[in-house]
């Protein structure tokens, strides 16, 4: 399988792109997300009185190709009474439980939306579609309270909404909890049962990594179909718009463990777009096991995801632990029609943390399986330097290897999973501790500039420990020396490690790759990915 590295250097214009990315900050958007409890009552006066006929997904697709002949125009800018909105007044607005969308129909989804302001400028439509026809949410400072006096009579007029948010019954039949939020740019959050807020997902990623600007279209407008009473799924479509890209989408939510969101996607190009990225993933990386930055940090471990698994259309899977790096970096594996990737939470444990109020041990894993044949492309993976932890340094998406031109249409389909455990995983043995330090053991040192690298997996029928022989590390180092390497069982554990020192030919970054393998040659294990930037030549 061909596999393609890249490495960027933060001084190049490629780098110097990706550095003036508007970050979606994490505080930013998750003030107004806490999950409230709901009580009685319906939308009331927030519907408008008059229905229209609904068209199904194809018109909207028909829309889209439509409007993407024309040249694009930039959302209504936000009224003047509520610009620079502040944070503290932001988050004193409160969408008003009482009026949540369907509460009197009594089906187990619920819909409540977000106010315009602050970090969220951009006005949103929202419709409902139902047996009626289609219905367009009206926005009124009715359905909100406002903690500060004046804002709700400087909100009237509004010409929207800047999101909205799903709740539905997930760990409790007695609590309708939240579920999804779909909030900012084309950003979108899904929760499966017993995990908290965390990695989030997004329509498209246009330039992400490259040497241009990057672009973020905006969902346009939504249409909510109400669901019947007893319903086990939501759909939900939406229009997307941006100075590159028009596009028509249409979900699927189906709540549980995991939560699955099964989306389709038509998009329709303005103008040539240089890197396309399909089913992107955001994350937050900022400090991993073994690392301490500054003074030091009580927690041993901060961050949202800790890895990047893929599955290759070949069968091979691939595990890729995070960093929060020193350097702008971009990773891309090369693969044709791969079966999945995602960006994943493995450590489950409390300890690996120690946060009683962040809890990364609950935050979702993100899977996203391909439906069809993606053609060639690669996995892309974007890691950036963050000095703090509510900024998202991690993107992951797929990158079609075909040339996206102006006037080109592109149709495909794939399964978001969102829960503890998002995807079924390989069959073999998975890693699950990436560490590294000094290299050479007391008494023989190794020779200046080298690191020890130590990798442990877990499961797959890993054989037992008095077969020491059995388990074979295979390494591969893309420049430098690999001074050693052996595998080594872990006492009543049933894990393995491998460990191995490998020596820089110089400052440029090392990629290092391990697998473990048995005495009849088959693979025991996925595939260890690792970028080492050596700190010595």
């Amino acid at each position: 399988m061909s596999k393609r590295l890249q490495f960027l250097d933060p001084k190049s214009s490629q780098a110097n792109g990706l550095g003036r990315r508007p970050f979606l900050l994490r505080a930013g958007l998750s003030l107004a997300l806490a999950p409230w409890l709901i009580s009685a009552s319906s939308l009331g006066a927030g519907r408008s009185a008059q229905a229209g006929a609904w068209s199904g997904f194809e018109d909207l697709a028909a829309r889209a190709r439509e409007l993407a002949r024309r040249p694009y125009e930039a959302p209504e800018p936000l009224p003047v009474s509520l610009q620079g909105l502040g944070y503290d007044a932001y988050r004193s607005i409160r969408y008003r439980p009482d009026r949540a969308l369907w509460r009197d129909a009594r089906p187990p989804f619920e819909a409540q939306f977000f106010h315009l302001g602050y970090l969220f400028t951009k006005p949103v439509r929202i419709n409902v579609v139902s047996p009626r026809g289609v219905e367009p949410i009206a926005f009124s400072p009715d359905l909100f309270s406002y903690g500060e006096p004046g804002l709700a009579e400087r909100s009237r007029g509004l010409p929207g909404f800047a999101g909205f948010r799903i709740h539905y019954p997930l760990n409790d039949p007695a609590i309708s909890d939240e579920l999804a939020v779909f909030l900012g740019a084309s950003y979108f959050r899904v929760l499966g049962r017993a995990t908290r807020y965390g990695a989030s997902a997004r329509a498209i990623a246009i330039d992400t990594g490259g040497p241009s600007r990057e672009e973020f279209p905006d969902f346009r407008e939504f249409w909510l179909v109400e669901p019947a009473v007893g319903a086990s799924s939501l759909e939900i479509f939406a229009l997307l718009e941006g100075p590159s890209v028009v596009g028509a989408y249409r979900f699927v939510l189906q709540p549980g463990d995991p939560t699955v969101l099964d989306i389709d996607a038509r998009l329709f190009f303005r103008r040539s777009v240089d890197r396309l990225g399909l089913a992107p993933l955001n994350s937050m990386c900022f400090l991993t096991e073994g690392e301490q930055l500054g003074e030091g940090d009580y927690r041993p471990e901060v961050h949202d995801s800790d890895g990047l698994q893929v599955a290759f259309g070949t069968g091979e899977w691939l595990w890729r632990p995070l960093v929060n790096p020193r350097e702008t970096r971009v990773t891309a594996l090369g693969d044709v029609s791969p079966r999945g990737f995602g960006l994943l939470q493995r450590d489950r444990s409390f300890r690996s943390y120690e946060d009683l109020e962040a809890r990364y041990e609950l935050r979702p894993s993100l899977w996203v399986e391909p439906r069809g044949n993606w053609g060639a492309g690669a996995v892309e993976l974007v890691e950036i330097p963050a000095d703090r932890e509510t900024v998202d340094n991690i993107v992951a998406f797929w990158a079609p290897d075909a040339p996206v031109t102006a006037g080109a249409s592109l149709h495909y389909g794939y399964r978001l999973t969102s829960g503890l455990l998002a995807s079924g995983g390989p069959a073999v043995a998975r890693v699950v501790q990436t560490r590294n330090g000094r290299a050479g053991v007391p008494d023989r040192p190794a020779p200046p500039g080298a690191r020890k690298f130590v990798v442990e997996f877990s499961g797959g029928g890993l054989p037992a420990a008095s077969v020491e022989a059995a388990v074979i590390p295979v390494v591969n180092v893309s420049r430098g020396t690999l001074l050693e390497a052996h595998a080594e069982a872990l006492p009543g554990e049933g894990h393995w490690r491998a460990v191995f020192d490998v020596l820089p030919a110089d400052r440029r970054p090392v990629e290092l790759r391990c697998f473990l393998r048995g005495a009849d040659g088959g693979a025991l294990s996925e595939t260890w990915s690792y970028l080492w930037q050596p700190l010595t030549s």
